[in-house]
């Protein structure tokens, strides 16, 4: 029901020259070519990008935080209590 018979695609091609003409059908071809090019490019450049930034997230995801001591090489005049846990502020942020 919903197909295109060979018929179809003939009155297509003779309603367009003669809308068109025979003489700019070529050139608008041409310019819908190079339309859909510069199209194809564009979005495999946005996809490149999303890949890209996927990858920088990627490195940033192997953050791994100090242990305390490394962190702390010096007393400091306060000192979180053994019994809470090291909180990554980059989980804190993923979480929220």
């Amino acid at each position: 029901m919903g197909a295109l018979k060979p018929w179809h695609i003939a009155v297509l091609v003779v309603v367009l020259i003669l809308l068109f003409g025979a003489k700019r059908l070529p050139d608008a071809a041409r310019s819908l070519g190079r339309s859909l090019r510069i199209i194809k490019a564009e979005t495999k450049s946005l996809h490149d990008d999303d890949r890209d930034l996927a990858e920088k997230a990627d490195a940033q995801s192997g953050y791994q935080p100090l242990p305390p001591q490394a962190a702390q090489p010096q007393q400091a005049p306060y000192q979180a209590s053994p019994q809470q846990p090291v909180v990554d502020p980059v989980q804190r942020v993923r979480e929220n």
